[in-house]
């Protein structure tokens, strides 16, 4: 069994010269309300959900971009509400929340 059982990356990286980037989209927003989602449900902690900054994960015209681990499930995201669908169906319920999977396509 590992440490956590998700581990949610949130993309808060700030690009140069006004390229596109995970900031631009409010990002941090979304990582807040996330990590306060978790810790309100009890999930935060060992054997339950650790909430994390990243740097760019190259996912860019997707932004703003966060990745679920151990499935490796890409999402985006615009507001609340996708964040507590995230927080809710994946990882309390283990379920993949479909309208907010990142196309595989989406790069930088």
């Amino acid at each position: 069994m590992s440490y956590y059982k998700h581990h949610i990356f949130f993309c808060l990286n700030q690009r140069a010269e006004g390229e596109a980037c995970c900031v631009q989209h409010d990002a941090q927003a979304g990582f807040d309300h996330c990590k306060s989602l978790v810790k309100a449900a009890g999930l935060a902690g060992p054997g339950g959900v650790r909430v994390n900054k990243a740097g760019c994960l190259d996912r860019c015209a997707g932004g703003p971009v966060a990745v679920v681990y151990p499935e490796a499930t890409w999402y985006t995201f615009v507001d609340k509400q996708d964040i507590e669908d995230i927080v809710e169906s994946h990882l309390q319920r283990g379920q993949v929340v479909e309208r907010l999977l990142l196309a595989p396509d989406v790069g930088r």
